[in-house]
């Protein structure tokens, strides 16, 4: 499938030297979100995750229907302070400023096979501060994982040696 096809590009937004990939066209089509999700679907099952993690908004709305397909359970990441109870916290550097990441300190086992999901890797900060958040917490990250990859930015780079991989990539 196509999925390029079900990307929106839209030019100067939120800024205007961003190129903004919007999957709201490809989260529409009933068959181009079942087409992705089966397709990330076997790179999860493939690496061995019994769990997955995605940090919010969009990570959230690919990490569900993936986690189903591939027979896993699924754990959200947050922004600080919106999960109730006990958490596990990382802070991470942004290009103006800071942001913390969070995970129900319930959900992560050590030991536990974990794969990392989100819409887009830009600059990898988000998805480096979680993998690192999880392995504090015991358990080993098997797979990062995202429907678009922003390859001039370079955001593997910040996700160390774990594998990873996209299936639509832009050149920014």
């Amino acid at each position: 499938m196509e999925l390029e096809k079900y990307i929106r590009v839209i030019e100067g937004f939120p800024t205007k030297e961003i190129s903004f990939k919007d999957i709201s066209p490809l989260l529409a089509d009933p068959a181009a979100l079942k087409g992705a999700s089966k397709e990330m679907a076997k790179y999860v099952k493939d690496s061995g995750a019994t769990l997955l993690i995605g940090p919010e908004a969009r990570g959230f709305v690919l990490g569900a229907p993936v986690a189903l397909e591939a027979n896993v359970g699924f754990v959200m990441a947050r922004k600080k302070g919106k999960l109730p109870g006990e958490t596990l916290q990382k802070t991470y550097a942004l290009e103006y400023g800071t942001d913390t990441i969070e995970l129900p300190k319930f959900a992560i086992e050590k030991g536990a096979k974990v794969a990392l999901i989100d819409d887009l890797l830009a600059t990898g900060g988000t998805l480096a501060a979680l993998k690192e958040l999880v392995e504090e917490a015991g358990a080993e990250v098997t797979l990062i994982l995202t429907l678009i990859e922003l390859e001039d930015l370079d955001g593997k780079k910040a996700l160390g040696d774990t594998p990873y991989v996209s299936l639509i990539k832009y050149a920014h």
